[in-house]
């Protein structure tokens, strides 16, 4: 090997972390840690955890019982950095923090980049964020109340305040030097913003661009001018969309008048479009958040207010079925095929309900296509709707010996997946129309939809044939 040539740099058997990655967080390994704390063997409980990530050592917390954290944090002290908190569930970070001493949390964030500071403070209540905040260093609580003062998933409250920014008349090696003897640039970052004098943003230079330019080149030259700017004011799930559309590793924040403000990297993003897959999810079913750390008494108010409503909508359809009492009566058997109408309407709805709010939450659903999106759906609803209406009303003649219960049932399917296909688009985009988020509420109205018209046209076909006579 000649001397020239870089030498690889190995690691000893006898060095290696006594925490396989594929070992971390078995149950094994936290039943360990917690039996170390409570026989009050601290030192192993350090040992084992020390080798852990930051967001492992988050999770290893969040594993724990509720009454089992605050001895757990105790016995690794000087393992739970600030960074351990910003990747905590806001739960159980809340848990922790109020056992804190406002200096102790201003000292954390202190610690921790503007974006996880405010993450950190602002789900403090208003009195404790005002005491955490008035001892935190000046610049520091600057930074956190104007990030404090943007909209709840603004980009202003996910941006970084820190960023490296040039101006445009530099050279390369003046940026070189700059990047190598300024203490208070950011940790991480891949890309230099060029800036005009008042601070516009007028172009990027990536970090391995810049590391292969002679020195004397202008950044004029080399830096991309086209660039995605993202609005101070922009909601977090837009800024997501943008990153994932544009393929971003950072972007650049500006403010009304257009001046670069602060940046936002591709790790932030990643959870916000964790963040918003499952909250879509989770709102569909009426489950609000879905966190297991969340307080119990939250929770059931949260699913107890969806449940009343469809109470109500249970209620409605039960109506519908109450008209037809006479029928019913007279023929049973409508009472067994009923439900597998509204069932299958229902099913049928929840899957264009599903396709129509992913759509609208990506933007491929627009005013622009949303009548040629409303014929693809009414046609697949038709093709769906024939297709299991022959095979329910073969099956129920055949069963039944009665080839006009077969017809009927047949031709209330394909009514309800025709109602289904077109709830389940409709809905979603009304709701959207009006500024609504389609994904709480929209589960809902689609149900009733089903139900009401799976209920309404077998029943009713039924009785206008004359089944129940």
């Amino acid at each position: 090997m000649s001397e020239s040539e870089p030498i690889a740099a190995t690691v000893p058997p006898d060095s290696a972390s006594p925490v396989d990655k594929e070992d971390r967080l078995r149950p094994e390994f936290v039943s360990r840690v917690l039996d170390a704390v409570e026989a009050g063997d601290d030192e192993t409980a350090r040992e084992l955890v020390a080798p852990l990530h930051p967001a492992d050592v988050a999770d290893l917390i969040e594993l724990a019982a509720s009454d089992e954290r605050e001895g757990l944090v105790k016995a690794l002290a000087g393992i739970v950095s600030p960074d351990v908190l910003a990747e905590m569930n806001e739960y159980v970070r809340e848990g922790l923090l109020d056992e804190l001493e406002p200096q102790q949390v201003a000292d954390i964030a202190g610690q921790l980049e503007t974006d996880d500071a405010v993450a950190l403070i602002e789900d403090l209540d208003r009195d404790e964020q005002q005491a955490v905040l008035q001892r935190m260093e000046p610049d520091d609580r600057a930074a956190v109340e104007e990030a404090l003062s943007y909209p709840e998933e603004s980009a202003g409250r996910l941006m970084q305040r820190d960023l490296c920014a040039v101006p445009e008349h530099w050279k390369v090696g003046q940026v070189i030097d700059y990047l190598r003897s300024t203490a208070d640039l950011p940790t991480d970052f891949w890309e230099v913003f060029v800036v005009s004098p008042d601070h516009h943003p007028l172009g990027t230079c990536k970090l391995s661009t810049i590391l292969r330019t002679p020195r004397n080149t202008p950044v004029t030259e080399i830096m991309a001018r086209e660039q995605t700017l993202i609005p101070v004011g922009m909601d977090q799930e837009d800024v997501a969309l943008r990153f994932q559309k544009y393929a971003l590793v950072s972007a650049a924040v500006v403010d009304e008048a257009g001046r670069l403000v602060g940046m936002i990297t591709v790790d932030d993003v990643v959870h916000i479009i964790q963040e918003e897959a499952g909250e879509d999810v989770l709102l569909l079913s009426g489950a609000g958040e879905g966190d297991i750390n969340e307080p119990v008494r939250l929770t059931v108010r949260r699913r107890l207010f969806w449940l009343v409503i469809n109470l109500g909508t249970a209620m409605i359809a039960a109506s519908v079925v109450s008209l037809f009492q006479g029928e019913i009566g007279k023929f049973a058997v409508l009472a067994v095929l009923m439900p597998i109408v509204a069932g299958m309407g229902g099913n049928a709805g929840t899957q264009t309900l599903a396709v129509s709010v992913r759509a609208l939450a990506t933007n491929q659903l627009t005013e622009s296509n949303t009548l040629r999106t409303f014929g693809r759906e009414l046609t697949i609803a038709l093709a769906n709707g024939l297709t299991l209406g022959l095979l329910i009303g073969a099956g129920v003649a055949l069963v039944f010996g009665n080839p006009l219960l077969g017809a009927v049932m047949g031709a209330a399917m394909v009514i309800n997946n025709l109602a289904a296909g077109v709830g389940g688009i409709m809905v979603p985009v009304t709701l959207d129309r009006f500024g609504i988020d389609p994904a709480v509420s929209s589960a809902v109205f689609v149900t009733t939809i089903t139900d009401v018209t799976g209920f309404f046209s077998f029943l009713g076909l039924a009785a206008l044939v004359g089944l129940g006579g």
